[in-house]
């Protein structure tokens, strides 16, 4: 389906200040890994680069102390398995919405980070607006404010220093508005809030089992179990192979109800 300016345009419109959030985080936490670069030695490319092409930011981080010690690719390896393995469960949980999206399919894949799937998973695209588009923007919208975003910090690292201490808690400032933005948004009942509170649990039970650095993989593991024993009573027929919240209605690139009933799983950003 061939969409016009005005619709490229109005998909951005509708995007942008729901990014806003995502942009102040990005820029924050981009710009303290940009300056670690920076403190560590490397030349602007390296951030650069690592961003644009690796945007995993939590990897990024740890790739700084993989690049100055002994080089051993494989705990490299597993460690980046470990960090971002959370990817997988969101890629499985957008096969239904990001089905049927041409050649903006592969930069969807991509660009999809945490902030980007919390965002187009719960995203209630209305009437008149190209959900594609709606996606794309998101994505590469959040791609930029990252990338900018640790550039930024390595040109500024070397004029005006300050630490960066706490910066990270914006992350996190972020996913609690996030959190309580779907709270909000979900049907005031107990099987709208069950997704929100079957990753709180799921998230606190791991958190106490297997300690804080290691229990991000079991809850989202245990979250994919519960939620597809829950799926039937999560979902209704229509609403099968689409985030929650968003109407089906025919045409709509990536919509077709029963193209995606077998193929999504129900996912909660955090």
């Amino acid at each position: 389906m061939v969409v016009g300016q005005g619709a490229r345009l109005k998909a951005f419109r509708f995007v942008f200040a729901r990014t806003l959030p995502i942009c102040i985080s990005f820029m924050f936490t981009g710009m303290s890994y940009g300056l670690l670069m920076y403190s560590k030695g490397f030349p602007f490319v390296y951030p650069a680069l690592m961003a644009a092409t690796i945007f995993a930011g939590s990897m990024e981080f740890v790739l700084v102390d993989l690049l100055v010690s002994a080089f051993n690719p494989f705990a490299a390896l597993i460690l980046t398995l470990m960090v971002n393995g959370r990817h997988f469960f969101y890629g499985l949980s957008m096969l239904g919405p990001y089905r049927n999206m041409g050649w903006k399919k592969p930069f969807l894949i991509f660009w999809m980070c945490d902030e980007t799937f919390a965002i187009n998973s719960s995203m209630r695209v209305p009437e008149g607006i190209d959900r594609g588009w709606a996606y794309l923007w998101v994505s590469l919208l959040d791609y930029c404010y990252w990338v900018g975003g640790a550039m930024l910090g390595w040109l500024i690292g070397g004029i005006l220093p300050f630490s960066t201490k706490g910066v990270g808690f914006a992350m996190v400032a972020m996913f609690v508005s996030i959190l309580l933005d779907q709270w909000k948004a979900s049907p005031h009942t107990l099987r709208g809030h069950v997704p929100v509170l079957v990753g709180l649990v799921a998230s606190v039970a791991c958190l106490a089992v297997f300690g804080p650095q290691r229990f991000m993989l079991p809850a989202l593991v245990a979250m994919l179990v519960v939620f597809q024993l829950l799926r039937p009573y999560l979902e209704k027929p229509h609403d099968k192979g689409l985030p929650a919240g968003v109407d089906t209605k025919p045409g709509d690139a990536g919509k077709t109800a029963a193209d995606g009933t077998a193929e999504t799983t129900k996912e909660v950003a955090r």
